[in-house]
Order: structure tokens, then sequence, then C-alpha cells
């Protein structure tokens, strides 16, 4: 495949290692980050990186052009803006400056959009009826990007699973000092591993024909509680014991939605073969000796 130019829009914990994949495949590709520091560290190692904050319009006007965007923009809670400003009206800014030569754009958005489905399996075509700031946020950045004259025929949403990986393991702390963790039983738990996050934004990105939706897990929902013993077995700690979450904490809003992913066509459509098919496989990656 020939190279190509990349530009990632947030480049954090999916955007580093899908730096790295691009990069390796011998493709330009162009970070942004609002960090001057962090410019420079990107810089060494090769890439072209572009100092850009999407709340700030005036850091948005000399985008470069780049075959593909990929818009993967994280929250920061200290920087004095919403999930709604970030998510939401961040994207409709990108939109708005972004050079009419890019020819794709992937918008990671997360399965927060939907509300509770009572243990059901849901699917791109179910409803959305997000309960949260977040998943709401990304509901309306979704509804930009449908609206646009230009660029919704050009892009692709992945509503991206709980994403776990090196370093983000939730709870573990908690595990390894025998704190009980505030998790209800039951209730499904909906993963894809940070390298299956990359997949499948690659795939999306150079796809010649493409659906302009898709759910993105590893298509094996396990209980919450579950996942937790399997931490706590792998790092070599007590089996843990658990609590009822505060009713208005997030891991309370998070468990009152009781859903089931369905991958179905990001692996009929894409050709999706997540290199860690459950969460099992996932963690021995991570806390296996």
């Amino acid at each position: 495949m020939e190279s190509r130019s990349r530009m990632i829009i947030g480049c954090g914990y999916v955007g580093i290692p899908l730096a790295e994949a691009f990069h390796a495949a011998g493709d330009s590709v162009f970070p942004t980050t609002r960090s001057q520091e962090r410019a420079r560290q990107f810089e060494q190692q090769g890439y072209h990186p572009q100092i850009a904050d999407v709340t700030n319009t005036d850091t948005l006007r000399s985008l470069p052009d780049a075959d593909t965007v990929v818009f993967a923009v994280g929250y920061d809670a200290d920087s004095g803006a919403s999930r709604e400003d970030v998510y939401a009206e961040g994207l409709k800014n990108v939109l708005d400056h972004l050079p009419e030569s890019t020819r794709r754009l992937v918008f990671v958005s997360t399965t927060g959009v939907y509300g509770d489905a009572d243990g059901q399996t849901v699917d791109e075509d179910t409803p959305c009826d997000p309960a949260r700031p977040g998943g709401k946020a990304f509901l309306k950045a979704e509804q930009y990007l449908r609206d646009h004259s230009v660029w919704s025929s050009r892009s692709v949403i992945l509503r991206m699973a709980g994403i776990y990986g090196p370093k983000r393991i939730p709870r573990s702390a908690d595990i390894q000092a025998g704190r009980p963790i505030p998790a209800p039983g039951g209730g499904a738990l909906n993963l894809i591993h940070v390298d299956d996050a990359v997949q499948a934004i690659r795939l999306a990105a150079d796809a010649e024909s493409f659906s302009p939706l898709y759910i993105v897990s590893d298509g094996t929902p396990v209980d919450r509680r579950d996942y937790y013993k399997e931490v706590a077995r792998l790092l070599g700690a007590p089996e843990p014991t658990f609590e009822e979450p505060d009713p208005d904490s997030p891991a309370a809003k998070r468990a009152g939605s009781d859903r089931k992913m369905s991958n179905q066509r990001l692996v009929t459509e894409l050709g999706f073969q997540p290199k860690h098919p459950s969460y099992r496989e996932g963690l021995a990656a991570i806390l296996g000796s």
C-alpha cells in the first residue's frame, strides 16, 4: 500500500499507538497537541506535530493537508472546558477548518451513546439514549458529522467500548490493596483492547467501501465482577470483594446501562479480527508473567 498522510487530532492513549502504527507503515504522521513540549517529543519520533486545540478556532486555521484525519480527542477535566465543548463543538470546529482535500475522517466515539438495554444485545441500529454527559456530547458530535454537507459522506463513526490496555486497568490498585470494589452484581462489561482499537481505526481509515457507523468491541461481554476476579487472579491478589456503588456515582451510572455490544458489522464488513478476542487474552497479555 502506498504511503499516506495521517493527521491524528488528540494523540493520547489511543492516538499514540495509532501514530506508531501509521509511522511503521511508512505514512507521514501529523499529531496535534496543545503542548510545545509534547510537540518536540513527537518531532523527535519523526512525526510532524501541529499545535492545535479543538476548542480554540484560532489554532485550527492552518491544519495540514492529510489523506486521513482521525478525531480521537480525550477529555481533560483540568482544561475548564465541558465535554460538549470538547467532543461536540470541538469536532464542529475541526470540520469547519479541515482542508477539503481530506479523503477520510474517522471519528472515535463511544458506546456510551446507548441507553439501558436490559441485558440485550445492542448493534448499530439500536436507538441511542445516553444517560451521562459524555454520551450526550458524543451523540451531538455524531449528529454534527451526519448533517455536514461535505464530511458526512467521507466519514466513519467508531463507537468504542471500554478501552483498556497497559497502564489502563480499572481498579487494579484497589484489587491489589484488598479494597472493596464498587460494582453491582450482574451487568455486562463491554471492552476493547487498545491494540484492537487501533486496528479498527486503521481498517476504517483505508476501507474502500464502508458503512458510516461501527461498534468497536471484542465481541465478548463479561460480567464486571468476573472481570475484576480475573484481574485479581493475574495479579496474585486475594479474590476481590464488592460493594454496591453510591447511586449517584459514575460507577453506578455505568452499571445502570446493561447491554451487550455486537461487533458483527465490523467483523463482516471490514474484516476485523481482534488480537485479544476477550478480556482473558487481553489481561493475560498485560499482566501475565
